[in-house]
């Protein structure tokens, strides 16, 4: 079941064209089909316009692409948190790339993580457990018992840290002990992508999305529901037709959220009542990127999209890198920055959606955004190669 959860990531971004093209001959959707998802070749010619440079790169553990684990590094105070499916987490200093300290816990499987706050750093397992680590010495603190393997990373703040497991469920444990304070309960469909959104902590709210493309805020003291608004709704006979996820880790400005859902909408929500400031009818799994003007989307064909904070209007689009797997955007200066399947990282011009640069940092593909850490940015590939880069 879990391989193909993981496959439908691949698989549904063809879905559209799969059924625009059912009643063809069968050579020719076979053809249609072969063309529509077909990644776009690089230019072999291309040169970057602005002076890109390596500060640093290492491997740090391994990449498991196969299972779809979003398995990325956070950026908590001076360091960089790494952690692998083989029970393995890692301190790294940002600024050089040399490991600070490293654990393995050979006994569990991490599956989501790592997250980082209240000077700790948290992961989730495969056999339903959350661990807390010393942020500055690695030490185990506790582990917690939930109720199904943890597919996202941990969210901490406000004395709690936040859990989601593949069943649908969100918990709020004590950050200091992993005492269970509360749990919100929402029911899935049978058919999910592979994964599950981060919940944010936002003053005294909790933000998270579901598999239900249902977005709710909730008490973060009690767990209790504010509000929630759909993102879309399923539409269709079968399982993957009716498939509708909140997949992407909501962004907040200026108490508005940012979030989008796979065969649904992107969509700017009001933290005051739930109400839709604007949606648009773009799909997709990817985070969200959002600066003083504009939105950035990567659609489930890889067009990156420029949309404007006020009414959610197309700025621009970039359909030079389409099926090529892209990443969510990362803001980077005067860029976003994207990753692909294939290992390389494209910075585009954020007013116009040109490619101004691009660099490789391994031959393996790239799952999750690059990380901004002020003075670099980061990218880190499924295989575990993670390199920072500075832009002059």
């Amino acid at each position: 079941m879990c391989a193909l959860l993981a496959l439908l990531v691949a698989g549904c971004a063809a879905q559209r064209d799969t059924m625009s093209n059912m009643f063809k001959p069968k050579d020719e959707q076979s053809e249609a089909l072969k063309k529509a998802a077909e990644p776009t070749p690089l230019d072999e010619t291309f040169q970057s316009s602005i002076a890109i440079k390596q500060v640093w790169s290492g491997r740090f553990g391994k990449g498991y692409e196969k299972l779809y684990l979003k398995l990325v590094p956070s950026w908590y105070e001076d360091h960089l948190y790494v952690a692998d499916r083989d029970g393995r987490v890692m301190a790294v200093n940002a600024a050089t790339g040399e490991t600070t300290w490293e654990e393995r816990d050979k006994k569990r499987l991490i599956s989501g993580g790592p997250g980082v706050g209240e000077g700790k750093v948290f992961v989730g397992t495969t056999d339903a457990q959350v661990v807390a680590r010393d942020a500055k010495t690695g030490e185990k603190i506790w582990i917690a018992e939930v109720s199904s393997e943890v597919l996202a990373a941990p969210r901490a703040g406000g004395g709690v840290v936040l859990i989601r497991t593949g069943d649908g469920k969100l918990y709020a444990l004590d950050a200091a002990t992993g005492v269970q304070k509360w749990v919100f309960d929402r029911t899935i469909p049978t058919l999910t992508l592979r994964g599950s959104a981060a919940a944010v902590i936002h003053d005294d709210k909790v933000l998270a999305g579901f598999d239900n493309g249902r977005f709710s805020a909730l008490e973060l003291t009690t767990g209790k529901e504010l509000w929630e608004t759909r993102l879309g709704e399923p539409k269709g006979r079968s399982d993957l037709e009716r498939l509708i996820d909140v997949d992407s880790e909501p962004v907040i400005r200026d108490n508005t959220a940012y979030v989008d859902c796979f065969q649904g909408r992107v969509a700017a929500v009001s933290l005051d009542d739930g109400s839709l400031e604007w949606t648009r009818q773009i799909s997709s799994y990817e985070d969200v990127a959002v600066d003083e003007e504009h939105v950035y989307v990567t659609d489930e064909h890889s067009v990156v999209w420029a949309l404007k904070r006020s009414d959610g209007s197309t700025v621009w689009r970039q359909k030079g890198m389409k099926n090529r797997r892209l990443t969510g955007a990362t803001l980077y200066g005067k860029q976003i920055v994207v990753g692909d399947f294939e290992g390389y990282l494209h910075w585009l011009d954020v007013t116009t959606g040109e490619i101004v640069g691009r660099e490789r940092i391994d031959k393996e593909r790239i799952i999750t955004p690059p990380i901004n850490i002020g003075t670099a940015l980061v990218g880190y590939s499924s295989s575990g190669e993670m390199s920072a880069w500075h832009v002059d």
